[in-house]
C-alpha cells in the first residue's frame, strides 16, 4: 500500500461513526497522542500551535481590558475547598488528592487544582485592604486536573490547559458588568477567530458553576448536532468573599465585602474546532488560528527556476503569514496535497514552470475545495483577501448548519423523538422548576444548555409540565 493511500484511508467517515472519525483526525494529523497516564494527552506541536494562537488572541483582549497575568500554586489545602460547601460538593468527585510528600504522610491533604477560586481568594484577602485596591483584575494560563472517568482528547481529559480569570470589585454592578464583558470576549474568540457560531446565554440554576450566583455560557453545535460548552463566565457575588474574608474599607469608611467573578476557556475549544469544521478529508483550519495559513508546494523542482521561485515566494510571505514551504523531494506533489488537506491548511499554493512563466500561482482553498489563480505580482494582497474569505465562509457554513439543525418544539412527545433520532438544538419554553429539568434529562438525555439572552415566546406553557412558562431555553445532548 502506498503512503498516499494509507494516509487517506485512515479516517473513518463522519456519518459512519462520528466518534471514531474524531479520534482518527486528531491522531492522524499529529495534533495529539495518548499519554501513559490514564485520561491524559500529549499535545503535539501541531495541536499546541492552535492553542498558542488562541492564547495569543485571547490574552491580548484580556490585557486590552486591564487584566494582568499571574500564577498561583497547583496544590490547594483541603480546608480551602471545604470553606465553600457548594463548591466542595461540585468538585469533590473529580479531585485528585496528594496525601504524601516524600516518605512523610501529610498532616492535611492537598488537592491538585480543578479550578483556583479558593486559593486565589485566599491571597486576595491578604492583598485587598481598601476600595483603592479595587478592582483586582488577574488571569492565569495554567493546567488543571479533573479526574474524569470517560475521556477523549481535547474534549474531556484528566489534565487540560486553560486560562482562568479571577477578579474582585467594589460593587455588584461592576462584577456583573465584568462577567458579561468577558463573556463577550469569549464570543469574539469563538466566532471571529475560530469561525465557531455560539448561542449566548445564562446557565440554569441546576447547571450553573458550583458557588456562583450566575453562570454565563456560550454553546456551540458540533457537526453531529450535539452541544459543546465552549466557555463560561461566572458572577460569584459575595459567596467567595464571605468564605475567604475578602473585605475592604469602603468610601464611607465602613468595612465591606468584595464582589468577585471568574471565567475560563480551555483546550476544549480545539476539539470544538475539529468537530464544527472537519470533514471526511480531515481538518479544516480557520485561517486566524491555523498553525499554517498557507503551504507552498512547487511542482517539478528539478526544472529551471522552480526552486528559486518557491524560495522567493516564501521570503515574500513569511513576514505577514504563517507559511510553510514544502520542497521535500522524497514525496510527490499529490501525496503532499493529501497531507495538507488532512491537516486543514486553509490555502495551498501550487505552481510549476508554466505558471511562473505566465505570472500566476494556483491557490487551492480547503473550505470549498476550489482552485483559483493569484497573480505573482500582487500575491500578498490577493492571498490576504482569499484567507479572509475562507475565514468568513467557514463561519457562514457553520452558522447555516447550526440554524438548520435548530428547531422549535412545543410538544413534549415530539421533543422526545428529536432526542432519539434528529439531534440538534431544540428551542422550548419552560417553567423553571428543577423537577422538570431533572425529568427532561432522565427521560430524554437532553439538558438545558442555556437560557439565551435573545428570548422568544414560543407558547404560554412549559413543554415538560404544562405549567406557565417563564422563558425560552435551548436543549440538546452534549459533550
Amino acid at each position: 500500500m502506498s503512503k498516499k493511500k494509507k494516509f487517506v484511508q485512515a479516517v473513518t467517515s463522519r456519518d459512519e461513526d462520528f466518534a471514531r472519525w474524531y479520534t482518527d483526525v486528531v491522531l492522524k494529523t499529529d495534533m495529539v497522542d495518548y499519554a501513559p497516564v490514564k485520561g491524559c494527552m500529549v499535545i503535539k506541536p501541531y495541536g499546541y500551535a492552535v492553542w498558542e494562537n488562541i492564547q495569543k488572541i485571547a490574552d491580548k483582549k484580556f490585557k486590552d481590558t486591564g487584566h494582568e497575568n499571574a500564577y498561583f500554586p497547583l496544590l490547594i489545602p483541603e480546608s480551602f475547598l471545604k470553606r465553600e460547601s457548594d463548591h466542595f460538593e461540585g468538585f469533590s468527585p473529580e479531585v485528585l488528592w496528594v496525601t504524601q510528600g516524600g516518605d512523610q504522610q501529610l498532616s492535611e491533604r492537598l488537592l491538585i487544582r480543578p479550578t483556583s477560586e479558593t486559593i486565589i481568594c485566599n491571597m486576595y484577602s491578604k492583598w485587598i485592604q481598601s476600595y483603592r485596591d479595587l478592582p483586582v483584575l488577574m488571569n492565569q494560563w495554567c493546567n488543571v486536573i479533573r479526574w474524569e472517568k470517560t475521556t477523549r482528547p481535547f474534549l474531556r481529559t484528566a489534565e487540560f490547559l486553560w486560562q482562568e480569570g479571577h477578579t474582585v470589585h467594589e460593587t455588584t454592578e461592576e462584577a456583573h458588568e465584568e462577567a458579561l464583558r468577558m463573556h463577550e470576549i469569549y464570543r469574539q474568540v469563538a466566532e471571529e477567530n475560530l469561525a465557531m457560531p455560539v448561542i449566548m446565554g445564562e446557565k440554569s440554576e441546576r447547571e450553573k458553576f458550583a458557588g456562583a450566583n450566575k453562570t454565563y455560557t456560550m454553546e456551540a453545535m458540533m457537526y453531529d448536532g450535539k452541544a459543546l460548552q465552549a466557555g463560561t463566565s461566572h458572577d460569584l457575588g459575595q459567596n467567595f468573599a464571605k468564605m475567604f474574608d475578602i473585605k475592604f474599607l469602603g468610601r464611607d469608611g465602613k468595612e465591606q465585602l468584595g464582589y468577585s467573578t471568574s471565567w475560563g476557556i480551555s483546550t476544549r475549544l480545539i476539539g470544538g474546532l475539529v468537530m464544527v469544521h472537519g470533514d471526511d478529508r480531515g481538518l479544516k483550519m480557520p485561517p486566524r488560528v491555523a498553525p499554517i495559513q498557507t503551504v507552498i508546494i512547487p511542482i517539478g523542482l528539478e526544472k529551471e527556476g522552480v526552486r528559486e521561485a518557491a524560495n522567493e515566494i516564501f521570503d515574500r510571505l513569511h513576514e505577514e503569514f504563517r507559511v510553510k514551504l514544502d520542497d521535500r523531494e522524497q514525496y510527490s506533489p499529490g501525496w503532499k496535497f493529501n497531507e495538507y488537506e488532512m491537516k486543514g491548511v486553509p490555502v495551498r499554493l501550487e505552481f510549476g514552470k508554466r505558471e511562473i512563466e505566465e505570472g500566476y500561482i494556483t491557490a487551492f482553498r480547503r473550505d470549498t475545495l476550489e482552485k483559483t489563480k493569484l497573480s505573482f505580482e500582487n500575491l500578498e494582497e490577493e492571498l490576504k483577501t482569499l484567507l479572509e474569505d475562507v475565514q468568513n465562509n467557514m463561519f457562514k457554513m457553520a452558522k447555516e448548519r447550526m440554524d438548520k439543525k435548530t428547531k422549535v418544539y412545543t410538544d413534549y412527545e415530539e421533543l422526545k423523538k428529536m432526542a432519539d433520532s434528529d439531534l440538534g438544538f431544540g428551542k422550548v419554553m419552560r417553567s423553571g422548576d428543577l423537577e422538570d429539568e431533572l425529568k427532561l434529562k432522565e427521560e430524554t438525555g437532553l439538558t438545558i444548555r442555556c437560557i439565551p439572552f435573545e428570548q422568544e415566546k414560543l407558547s404560554d406553557k412549559c413543554i415538560i409540565s404544562g405549567k406557565e412558562a417563564k422563558y425560552m431555553v435551548y436543549v440538546a445532548k452534549a459533550y
